[in-house]
């Protein structure tokens, strides 16, 4: 069994290439049948895949019967509208024991945009689930990502490669304070109400700000977060007409298109008579158009902007960092050793039902001898002999047969099997 992976992060694609290969939850089943379609008429048997796709990453995992890194990267690339030369340039490529570290890399958060942090592992959790609802998800991929999450949890707890981390909310809080002197003076507009803006929210609220509102498309799921904050909440569609009112705004949204163009944030910036904006962007593909960062008074940052902030304190995690590769090495060496296990077991599963199968055979042989009313000795004295010499009779027929250079082969194959010392 092959394994293989691809795919673009945070370090090898920009923002707007990262958007074309996000998927949203509702469009990893489409898609994994789309894939493993594609790949069908290439593999024997059906290949194995799930989709692994955040604000910092789209990840594809496959397993079949031999590896088809082009033919995905192909794939992968007509279903964004790039070239595949183009995909090809910012994307990793990666078989079998090195697809299994990065997969246990990402799971622990080594691989993270913030150092340590834990949100990816419940993002890959949940890609899982999703190949495993779409019928995607095989033994091998079902193996590598449950040793991931083993793999994960062993290095948060024997480690400490979470300490001190700054998230991507937390970011947005450092950066907002450098541009307003007293954060509990601004009003502040969280668009979105999904995991990332509830991480936000929360970062926001503890500097007590003067107000708090989620703008959703869907109203009870922004109630259930304003009201954790004692916020207000609006439709989506109130966003042009009252986004002058908010000092700051944070957002991040599934939409597929930008939600917050530049011709509002130019009429919100009049009514505001030019008092500045703080606006972060969370989303992939982006919820602001790019071109409102052009804007006077206005300070955008989108997800690749923060990233020189969430890196500070890593330096102090480096040890932390050491160990916890130690970890991943030891659990690439025993996914590796899976791996090779697993080629065996046809064989076994052979051994094991010929064996049954003269075995079955002595059995029957004894029982008639038995019901004949023979005796008890003479009979399993027959039933041992009947299984000694099947067992034997492809051996002895080795030492009989073939050339000298054969039966020296046969030889050395039959003393290491048979005539090994019990130890």
């Amino acid at each position: 069994m092959a394994v293989w992976a691809l795919g673009i992060n945070h370090t090898t694609a920009p923002l707007d290439l990262r958007g074309r290969f996000a998927f949203a939850i509702d469009q990893i089943e489409p898609t994994l049948n789309g894939l493993r379609e594609s790949l069908a008429g290439r593999v024997a048997r059906g290949p194995e895949a799930a989709i692994l796709s955040t604000c910092n990453r789209t990840e594809i995992y496959c397993a079949g019967e031999r590896h088809e890194l082009d033919h995905t990267l192909d794939w992968l690339a007509h279903s964004g509208g790039v070239s595949p030369s183009l995909l090809r340039s910012h994307a990793y490529t990666l078989q079998d024991g090195l697809a299994a570290r990065h997969a246990f890399r990402v799971a622990s958060g080594l691989d993270s945009m913030v150092l340590g942090e834990p949100q990816i592992l419940g993002q890959m959790k949940d890609a899982v689930r999703a190949a495993n609802e779409a019928g995607a998800l095989g033994t091998t991929l079902n193996q590598l990502f449950q040793r991931s999450f083993a793999i994960a949890k062993e290095v948060r707890t024997s480690t400490e490669i979470g300490s001190h981390s700054i998230s991507m909310a937390a970011a947005a809080v450092r950066l907002a304070g450098q541009l307003f002197e007293d954060l509990s003076q601004i009003r502040v507009l969280f668009v979105g109400a999904g995991e990332m803006i509830e991480l936000a929210t929360t970062h926001f609220a503890a500097r007590n700000p003067k107000a708090i509102a989620i703008a959703n498309r869907t109203l009870e799921r922004g109630e259930k977060l304003a009201s954790s904050f004692g916020g207000e909440v609006m439709r989506l569609s109130e966003l042009p007409d009252r986004l002058h009112e908010f000092d700051a705004v944070v957002s991040c949204t599934a939409s597929t298109l930008p939600i917050i163009g530049l011709g509002a944030v130019e009429r919100a910036l009049k009514r505001r008579k030019h008092r500045p904006m703080f606006m972060v962007d969370l989303a992939v593909p982006r919820d602001i158009e790019p071109e409102v960062k052009g804007l006077e008074d206005i300070y955008l940052y989108t997800v690749d902007d923060l990233a020189h902030v969430v890196q500070t304190g890593q330096a102090s995690r480096q040890a932390a960092v050491a160990q916890a590769e130690a970890i991943i090495d030891a659990g690439v060496q025993s996914f590796l050793h899976w791996m090779d296990q697993r080629g065996t077991v046809p064989l076994i599963q052979q051994l094991n039902a010929q064996a049954d199968e003269w075995r079955a055979t002595e059995m029957a042989r004894a029982r008639k001898l038995l019901a004949k009313g023979e005796n008890v000795d003479a009979v399993l004295e027959a039933l041992s002999r009947g299984l000694t010499q099947k067992m034997l009779h492809g051996a002895m027929a080795e030492l009989h047969a073939g050339d000298a250079q054969a039966r020296e082969r046969a030889s050395a194959a039959i003393q290491h099997f048979f005539l090994r010392k019990e130890r």
